[in-house]
């Protein structure tokens, strides 16, 4: 749904967010934000609960503002590969992880690029594009004769 004049779209939502980030936190989000966006054409910017959301045919992760932490939380970080162990964070979940970026912390933006691809990839194969599908809505079951 098109983001009506009143309000902003999910891009000027987050470079809002960015640009009242006055500390480390803005620039930390900002190349976090341009890694993924990189690292697949199809991506898209969402505004969810007062968040950026990077999405795919479903949830990538979510880019939040703590005091001491960016945070990236990845929907399904709990079935992507991640060799060069980039999760820190929410380990002990059974669906999402999660990578805490503190103050000065480095960032493998290659790394974080594949992580982000895989989580696409991953959501692709769970939910193929279906011409005219329907949303979120299952497919309507047959009655047996």
């Amino acid at each position: 749904m098109p983001a009506s004049a009143a309000e902003p779209s999910a891009a000027e939502s987050i470079d809002a967010r960015v640009g009242a980030l006055q500390d480390w936190r803005g620039p930390v989000l900002a190349r976090l934000r341009a890694v993924i966006r990189s690292a697949a054409p199809d991506i898209v910017e969402e505004w969810k609960w007062n968040t950026p959301v990077w999405s795919c045919q479903g949830i990538l992760c979510t880019g939040e503002t703590y005091r001491k932490v960016v945070k990236l939380t990845f929907a399904k970080g709990a079935s992507l590969p991640d060799p060069t162990h980039l999760f820190n964070a929410s380990l002990e979940g059974k669906v999402r992880r999660a990578i805490d970026f503190a103050e000065g912390a480095p960032i493998d933006e290659a790394a974080l690029a594949a992580l982000v691809r895989n989580a696409a990839a991953l959501n692709r194969a769970a939910r193929p594009a279906v011409a005219g599908a329907s949303r979120g809505r299952p497919a309507p079951r047959r009655k047996s004769p």
